[in-house]
């Protein structure tokens, strides 16, 4: 298959995500809260791309969400040649996906994160994956999530949710802390075995993303909580916080390669706080 029709493939498929996720979000806030949709351009001199980031603040279900999409290229910093799979030789790049971060009003539902992506240097690649946050404990609600990812991978590969789950559990780890996280998830890079089979993947990946999103809510929307759960996720917060500043590789990428700002950081939680 040509290189240009795999990548209008794959951004068209991240393109679309966004807005049927930006969907779902909305029919929970019930049309009360509306996105912001910024749109962005990498490069004012020259055509690199660019892309669109939504945020939607102060809803009654999400306190803040962000859906970002975004289409980029052009060439890597010498300094970050070196760090990209296929870039040491010829620093020309190609790069879409779409990442999202639920930061939730209710702090029993936990905050939730996905992302996939394909890049192309001299080689091309899928990566991407999705993980959970919980500031409560909630055995049920782990063992349900997990189930639900091993079926998913199980239906492409029987190797894959061990494989994925255990990068998850070494990627989302505070090592300054010695803990995790979240209660993990599935994470994969350089997918590049097979274009229609890791593309049949990575689009399950989604639409698995968007049922396991759905069903949390719905399932905690409407339960109390108290002052002491709200602090609690606070503080969990922070913890997120530190990780996305310190070790988050798609953070680093998008500041490194000229990404949007505000785009790259709308992981951020509204407020947080540290003790």
């Amino acid at each position: 298959m040509n290189l240009e029709i795999k990548k209008d493939l794959a951004s068209n498929w991240f393109k679309t995500l966004q807005e049927s996720f930006c969907d779902d979000i909305i029919k929970f806030e019930k049309n009360k809260t509306k996105f912001k949709s910024t749109n962005w351009i990498r490069n004012t001199k020259v055509d690199e791309g660019g892309g669109e980031y939504r945020i939607l603040q102060g809803g009654k279900i999400f306190e803040k969400v962000g859906v970002n999409f975004s289409k980029v290229y052009g060439k890597f910093p010498k300094q970050f040649q070196k760090n990209i799979l296929g870039a040491n030789k010829d620093p020309r790049f190609w790069a879409s996906g779409i990442s999202v971060v639920m930061h939730m009003k209710n702090p029993l539902i936990p905050a939730m994160h996905f992302n996939t992506r394909y890049i192309c240097t001299t080689q091309e690649w899928f990566g991407g994956g999705m993980d959970v946050t919980p500031s409560k404990k909630d055995l049920k609600e782990k063992k349900e999530f997990h189930k639900i990812l091993k079926n998913m991978c199980d239906r492409h590969n029987k190797s894959y949710y061990t494989k994925y789950k255990k990068w998850c559990d070494e990627y989302f780890y505070l090592p300054h802390r010695k803990e995790s996280r979240g209660i993990g998830g599935i994470f994969f890079d350089y997918k590049k075995d097979n274009f229609e089979k890791d593309f049949k993947f990575v689009r399950d990946v989604g639409i698995t993303f968007q049922l396991i999103f759905q069903k949390i809510i719905r399932k905690k929307m409407k339960k109390k909580w108290s002052i002491s759960d709200k602090e609690m996720q606070y503080i969990k917060r922070g913890r997120y916080t530190e990780f996305n500043l310190l070790y988050d590789r798609g953070t680093k990428f998008g500041l490194q390669t000229g990404g949007n700002v505000d785009g790259i950081l709308m992981s951020l939680p509204p407020l947080a706080k540290w003790k």
